[in-house]
């Protein structure tokens, strides 16, 4: 006796097909909007964090008179940051001056040269460091010369744009000292040309996510590099004599 083997039905075949790639496209096109209306609302949250971070720099001021302080600490690498420290210290503002990250190349008689700052200004009351190699270097490099000195109160004196995350990487590597802001100003963030000046917007937009990452590296416990020359040549390999 024969058995018929049942053949399917070429209709409903096609049809669960068709039925299957509707569902993929449904659940493709559902995914989709999940993931742009994320990236929508990431966008959003990444533009109000920047511009309350740029409301933040506006509001930094060096009018008035400066606080009473033990010393300055001026962190090198922007816009007249040295000139300002040294103008405070000759007014009787702290009794030193740290001057943090300098190149190893840069001596003291060139950075006075440089900014004109009377001779017996740095013999007495100058430090300069060499350690330093980025904004986490100035904190720790800053941290050892403050317990050196036994110093609580510190004037800071960097660009405004940088200063919130210099203050951050400070009050972490020394949570006990109270650290001032002194902004030195490059342009005015209250008035809204800056926004088509696209220098600026790419300097401050590139300190933000900086400092974005500063608070999310703390916040989350990670760990970072000391940011310090003699930590970085110590890590690196020794090359093997050659005969």
């Amino acid at each position: 006796m024969s058995v018929e083997t049942a053949q399917p039905d070429p209709a409903s075949t096609v049809a669960a097909k068709t039925g299957a790639i509707h569902r993929v496209r449904r659940v493709g096109h559902h995914g989709l909007r999940i993931v742009t209306i994320a990236a929508i609302v990431g966008l959003a949250l990444i533009a109000m964090g920047f511009f309350r971070f740029t409301d933040t720099i506006a509001e930094l001021k060096t009018s008035g008179p400066v606080a009473e302080v033990d010393a300055i600490v001026a962190l090198t690498g922007g816009y007249q940051r040295i000139d300002q420290a040294l103008a405070l210290l000759e007014q009787g503002v702290g009794e030193r001056l740290l001057i943090s990250g300098v190149n190893p190349s840069t001596s003291g008689a060139a950075l006075r040269r440089a900014t004109g700052t009377k001779p017996a200004t740095f013999d007495c009351c100058v430090d300069i460091g060499y350690e330093a190699l980025d904004t986490i270097g100035n904190a720790n490099e800053t941290a050892g010369w403050i317990r050196q000195r036994n110093y609580s109160r510190i004037l800071v004196v960097t660009n405004n744009y940088h200063m919130p995350r210099s203050l951050l990487e400070l009050s972490q590597a020394s949570p006990d000292v109270t650290f001032l802001a002194y902004p030195v100003t490059h342009s005015d963030l209250k008035t809204e040309t800056w926004l088509s000046d696209p220098i600026a917007l790419r300097t401050l937009f590139v300190e933000y996510a900086k400092y974005s990452l500063a608070r999310l590296r703390y916040w989350s416990g990670a760990k970072s590099a000391s940011g310090l020359r003699a930590d970085l040549a110590a890590k690196q390999p020794v090359a093997a004599s050659l005969d």
